[in-house]
């Protein structure tokens, strides 16, 4: 793959864009795919930092280093712009998080992991704390073509779920603590207490923390994760640049102070 940028430093497979087309997501970015997509380069963001980064943590893992739209939007950027200058004939359009492919899908299918029964992509070497990129292509690159790795099945995230949002490999999002610490609606009160209990004010990590696939992680390859990490939210810190900016200030606010957290002032 040292024909991609960044392949170096990042993860990165490919898959045929024919593989994910009767999957694909309704959202307004798919007005950028490219007509006639043959090809979807897969990038892998690993955001690990290590336990000592998150001493203390009350925010999810992936919400503790900057803004993943940011960092990962760059280099995809970059990389788009890099593979537009060698093939200037072809289109290479960028996606990441506000995607019309299905994300998980897209990286199992380029050999870059399993989709684990959390849902969440499990790749060999860096667990799931990973965020997933694309780049759709018009251009034919040779796609993987191995086995495809799978999870194992061990259901511990399952058992471990505080809301039982996961069940035979299904995700429940109604139910999902993480997708309720970001709603605008007001939680009951069984689940601000296990907000209380979980000590998190926005997202969960409990499936992954436990997932046998996430241990002895090597830390992020990515310098703009290891540099600005920021563990613990105090009501009224700043939001912007994290990965909670787009709900606004309201909703985290809200959620610290269901788990007590002090102001910054105080």
């Amino acid at each position: 793959m040292s024909e991609f940028p960044f392949a170096d430093l990042l993860p990165v497979g490919v898959c045929r864009f024919a593989d994910l087309a009767d999957g694909l997501l309704p959202c307004r970015a798919a007005s950028r795919l490219p007509k006639n997509a043959a090809s979807v380069i897969v990038y892998l963001f690993p955001y690990w930092l290590g336990d000592e980064a998150y001493r203390g943590a009350n925010v999810s893992k992936y919400a503790v280093p900057a803004d993943y739209h940011t960092v990962a939007g760059d280099y995809l950027a970059r990389a788009a712009a890099a593979l537009k200058e060698r093939w200037p004939g072809c289109a290479f359009e960028p996606f990441c998080d506000n995607s019309p492919l299905p994300e998980a899908r897209a990286a199992v299918l380029a050999g870059l992991g399993a989709k684990g029964r959390n849902g969440l992509l499990l790749n060999e070497t860096y667990g799931s704390f990973c965020f997933i990129g694309e780049i759709v292509t018009d251009r034919v690159f040779p796609a993987y073509d191995g086995p495809l790795k799978t999870c194992l099945n061990c259901g511990r995230c399952e058992r471990a779920c505080p809301t039982g949002a996961l069940h035979d490999g299904a995700v429940d999002k109604t139910l999902c603590l993480s997708d309720v610490s970001q709603r605008k609606t007001e939680p009951t009160p069984e689940q601000r207490d296990l907000m209380r209990q979980t000590g998190c004010v926005w997202g969960c990590d409990v499936c992954q923390d436990v997932c046998p696939v996430n241990r002895d992680l090597p830390v992020t390859p990515v310098p703009e994760f290891r540099e600005s990490a920021r563990a613990v939210f105090h009501a009224g810190d700043p939001v912007e640049g994290r990965a909670y900016a787009w709900r606004g200030r309201a909703v985290i606010d809200r959620n610290a102070a269901y788990t007590g957290e002090p102001s910054e002032k105080e």
